[in-house]
């Protein structure tokens, strides 16, 4: 059983920063893979960067050169970094987990575990 609390979500203007973070706590085995979602109003969830206990990475096509993804493997956090941010990168982020060593993917059902999400909301 894994659970998944994310935190650092707020409002920022655009052009900013801000600083993501989803705290896992295991019972059993602690290699997960670690990805981000984010799910904006009248959109479908969509995949943002993903992050595999070996620190293998992914990101969507549209935040690469802004967002970065990191891990902590003692603390069983990962990070999402957000820079430069946009209006439109305002949404719900989720952190979502899936036991594993290597695996990175963009797929939400890939996925077995997930948080509650924390709102992002950049300013014009």
């Amino acid at each position: 059983q894994v659970q998944l609390e994310e935190s650092g979500g707020g409002l920022v203007q655009a052009g900013g920063s801000r600083r993501l973070s989803c705290a896992a706590s295991v019972r059993t085995s602690n290699s997960l893979t670690i990805g981000w979602f984010l799910l904006a109003p009248g959109k479908e969830r969509e995949f943002v960067a993903a992050i595999s206990w070996n620190r293998g990475t992914l990101y969507a096509e549209y935040v690469k050169g802004r967002f970065t993804i990191s891990r902590d493997n003692n603390k069983i956090t990962a990070y999402l970094e957000m820079n430069s941010l946009k209006p439109e990168d305002t949404a719900v982020y989720s952190c979502a987990a899936r036991p594993s060593w290597t695996y990175v993917g963009s797929s939400p059902n890939d996925y077995d575990y997930w948080g509650q999400g924390t709102q992002v909301t950049v300013s014009s």
